[in-house]
């Protein structure tokens, strides 16, 4: 990545100087179905013309472009050298004028990481599938431009491509016509309004495309009209249920209409589901993309459905917070995505048919925050963002649940209207421009009446998570004297906020359910908060601090509470109280305050009666985690049998054709080892052993074929015979990982080298050959690689792209050793190289953080066995 990176500094100077009045890109992709010879990587011809102005003619600034040729130049109607004025990542411009014209001409790279312009060949049937994916600064990698998020410009893109293909921009298709020269369709898109170019879009191919139209009648009386369409590889068509994801997005039109009070303004909404996609999904306006997984192959839960939607109403809100109202840098990326994910979960709850959404929020979403706020590289909400690379490593637990969790901790301690009425005035304030933290307090200030830089200060300028805990006491007739809330902060970030907080008292009811009985609201500030209103109450069985999940902590129990829940956890009538207790005692697991154990045998009581699908399947993936990192080494053999057992006995028990009975197919195949477990996948996959219900469709197949390679139960014979049941882009993904898997040392070498030694795979072939290669149940294969890791991240990060790099260095992380050697030859890197790039440090740092919480939490199990 060297010469790519872009400072704070120097994008405020440039900002400081130029004003973009428009950029006209022309875009030439009949390339992609050529056949490639010659070292160098298959290119496409881009014409960019930028019109700009200066605030100081006679100076020199950079354009941005990443590309293996530039053929031209011409600044002012002057022709520049590229040899002397580009140097692979920038174009030197000097002298410029009061106003300018800016035309490259180049030859730009086709993308095999997901970064630019993205180059998919489907195995299937051949066909050439291209998509754009910019943030965020890889614009540069397709056309010439400023990159940066403040110096937005309309932009008009023509695009030259194959002429049975479908090609869509962010703007609406103007004309398409026959191509100046050879054979092809130039198609015209009309200009975009000011948007930045991070959030430009190009999707072509044959993609199979559907449409539908949302109607509205605004309160002048006239008729908002939004063209929809949706579109996926011709391979998934008769898996895509388009009109699902239409009425979605239509409720969620709906929904933002009524409370935001600004017409969407970018005209159409297309919704392209793509391939070998590096993220869950892009705001580009008028042309969101999403990686292609939210097609679903296969029976999935509901909790799959639910999470759809909910990207999907994030992205949306996104056309307001980001694409409407964009962030001026990175230090305030969280504007956006803060608030898209928490008007996603509003907008779930309030107009779709996942009513519980708030469920999953603080069941999954939090806990992706908690994680991140106590590791080594937490920060701010709003964070210091020097440069590009911190920008990349910046898009976390932090900056989207937790950010969205302030904001629904917001929203209690300011009040609903308030807040959506701040939003309305942000939005009419500042459309079509760039705004700081500042800008949305002065708003939220006006309509909440509360002192919103005190709040910012507490919550946005500061690092860490606050643990809030019960003290209770009660007189002998068994009513509470004094009911306390004590607020703790870790060392590290010592600071104490205000939280606005339900605490509800639970007891067992007649039918043996622990029902709430008492609920109080109140604000804790400081360390010790008293809750006069449940002062005489009957003294509960639990005490349930942040009922209702209203702001961001970590739970902790008192001593009968906490007793409580050992015994009936699974008896907690109210789904989201019993979320948050299960998010809760794994926070205490992870803590180590409780031995894996302990939390395993939660799982085995009480996972099976968890009527919350999404739930369930967070439980499921804690108890993975809880057996394969935490568990005293000598007691996982024997903890992973009894949890094996307990799936399977679930599997059977589950209401055939459910969810529930797919979920805990999927847990058991991840967990079978022994030999009847494995012949029961084997006799699933057969057909000559069945389970009531159970739908053992390709995807399962796949799971249950993955399980078997990794133990040595299925050989590459056997994953060839399940490809060519499936010889499709997602069976080929599933191959890949399922041959990394197989317990083998020259199956190991091959894969590290596939994934280390050579830039050969794509973007999604490297996530599955890593996915393959790290098995928590092969730790003495593995066991060579601790060393070489260390040895070969600096030159990965060096070589490599930063998309590529980043999953390397995270995915290749000798976690599974999880022993004090791997911890201490982390700790030899991190000491002999101070001056390693920042951002590899930081992943590093989390990576070892990582392992050292894992080692306190073995050491606790160790010590529960005594």
């Amino acid at each position: 990545m060297p010469g790519e990176n872009l400072t704070r500094d120097e994008a405020r100077e440039r900002a400081r100087l130029l004003t973009v009045d428009a950029y006209d890109v022309a875009l030439d992709v009949r390339s992609a179905v050529e056949p490639h010879t010659g070292p160098g990587p298959r290119t496409f011809r881009s014409t960019t013309t930028l019109r700009f102005r200066c605030a100081e003619p006679g100076a020199s600034t950079f354009a941005d472009l990443v590309a293996p040729e530039v053929t031209s130049v011409t600044l002012n109607g002057r022709e520049l050298d590229p040899a002397a004025v580009f140097d692979g990542a920038r174009i030197a411009l000097d002298g410029l004028a009061a106003e300018n014209e800016l035309v490259v001409d180049a030859q730009c790279a086709y993308s095999r990481t997901g970064e630019g312009l993205h180059h998919f060949a489907d195995p299937e049937d051949g066909e050439v599938y291209l998509y754009t994916q910019y943030e965020p600064a890889d614009a540069r990698r397709v056309f010439t431009t400023f990159e940066q998020p403040d110096l937005k410009a309309p932009f008009t893109f023509a695009v030259t491509a194959p002429g049975h293909w479908t090609v869509l921009s962010n703007g609406t298709a103007a004309r398409s016509e026959p191509a100046a020269s050879g054979s092809g369709t130039t198609t015209h898109f009309t200009p975009t309004l000011p948007i930045s170019s991070y959030i430009t879009a190009v999707v072509a191919g044959p993609y199979h495309y559907k449409t539908d139209t949302y109607r509205r009648t605004l309160p002048d009386g006239t008729e908002l009209v939004i063209p929809l369409g949706a579109l996926c590889r011709a391979g998934l068509a008769k898996h895509f249920d388009a009109d699902d994801i239409f009425t979605v997005t239509k409720q969620g039109l709906d929904f933002f209409h009524d409370r935001f009070d600004y017409p969407y303004p970018f005209g159409k909404y297309d919704q392209a589901f793509v391939p070998e996609y590096n993220i869950g999904a892009m705001e580009n306006p008028g042309c969101v993309t999403f990686r292609e997984e939210f097609v679903f192959r296969g029976k999935v839960t509901r909790s799959s459905y639910e999470g759809r939607a909910n990207v999907i109403l994030h992205e949306m809100a996104h056309m307001w917070f980001g694409d409407l109202v964009t962030m001026e840098w990175w230090d305030d990326l969280w504007l956006k995505e803060s608030f898209a994910d928490f008007m996603g979960a509003f907008a779930l709850v309030g107009a779709t048919r996942f009513t519980d959404g708030w469920i999953t929020f603080a069941n999954r979403r939090k806990s992706w925050a908690y994680r991140a706020d106590q590791l080594p590289s937490t920060h701010p909400v709003t964070a210091d963002i020097r440069d590009l690379e911190d920008a990349k490593l910046n898009f976390d637990g932090i900056t989207y649940a937790k950010g969205a969790s302030v904001l629904k901790q917001l929203v209690a301690y300011a009040g609903q209207d308030a807040f959506l009425e701040g939003a309305r005035r942000y939005f009419k304030r500042h459309a079509f421009g760039n705004t700081r933290l500042s800008d949305l307090l002065a708003v939220l200030t006006e309509t909440s009446g509360r002192d919103m830089a005190a709040w910012s200060r507490a919550w946005l300028e500061t690092a860490g998570v606050n643990v809030l805990t019960p003290q209770l006491t009660c007189d002998a007739a068994g009513h509470i004297t004094e009911l306390a809330v004590v607020q703790e902060a870790a060392a590290s970030h010592p600071t104490l906020r205000p939280h606005r907080i339900a605490v509800g008292l639970y007891r067992k009811d007649q039918d043996g359910a622990l029902v709430r009985y008492a609920r109080a609201e109140t604000d804790v500030d400081g360390p010790r908060t008293v809750v006069g209103e449940l002062t005489g109450a009957e003294r509960p069985d639990l005490v349930l601090v942040n009922d209702d999940d209203l702001t961001y902590c970590k739970i902790r129990f008192d001593e009968g509470s906490l007793a409580t829940l050992r015994e009936h956890l699974g008896e907690l009538s109210d789904p989201l109280a019993r979320a948050l207790c299960w998010s809760a005692v794994w926070n205490l697991t992870r803590d180590g305050l409780m031995p894996a154990r302990d939390y395993l045998g939660l799982v085995l009581r009480f996972a099976g009666s968890e009527s919350d699908i999404g739930v369930l399947q967070m439980v499921q993936t804690w108890a993975l985690s809880a057996l394969h990192h935490y568990a005293a080494p000598e007691a996982r053999e024997a903890a992973g049998a009894r949890l094996a057992e307990g799936a399977l006995a679930e599997l059977r028990r589950a209401e055939p054709g459910s969810g529930h009975q797919l979920a805990w197919a999927r847990f058991f195949a991840q967990l079978a080892t022994d030999d009847s477990e494995l012949r029961l996948l084997r006799g699933l996959l057969a057909g000559t052993a069945r389970i009531d219900g159970l739908d053992v469709d390709q995807e399962l197949r796949w799971t249950f074929v993955a399980a078997l390679a990794a133990t040595g139960a299925a050989d590459e014979s056997d994953i060839a015979a399940e490809l060519a049941r499936d010889d499709t882009a997602s069976g080929k993904r599933h191959q890949v990982r399922c041959l990394a898997s197989r317990p083998s040392a020259e199956v190991k070498a091959e894969a590290w080298a596939a994934v280390v030694d050579s830039d050969r795979l794509s973007n999604a072939l490297v996530e599955a050959t890593i996915a393959g290669f790290d098995q928590p149940g092969q730790r003495e294969l593995l066991t060579p690689y601790a060393p070489r890791y260390f040895e070969m991240i600096e030159r990965i990060w060096q070589e490599r792209s930063i998309e590529i790099a980043m999953g390397i260095v995270r995915g290749l992380f000798p976690a599974t050793q999880g022993d004090a050697t791997t911890l201490k030859a982390t700790d030899d890197w991190l000491a002999a190289r101070p001056d390693a790039a920042p951002a590899l440090r930081r992943l590093v740092l989390e990576a070892r953080d990582d392992l050292a919480r894992a080692l306190r939490g073995q050491e606790c199990d160790t010590r529960a066995a005594v």
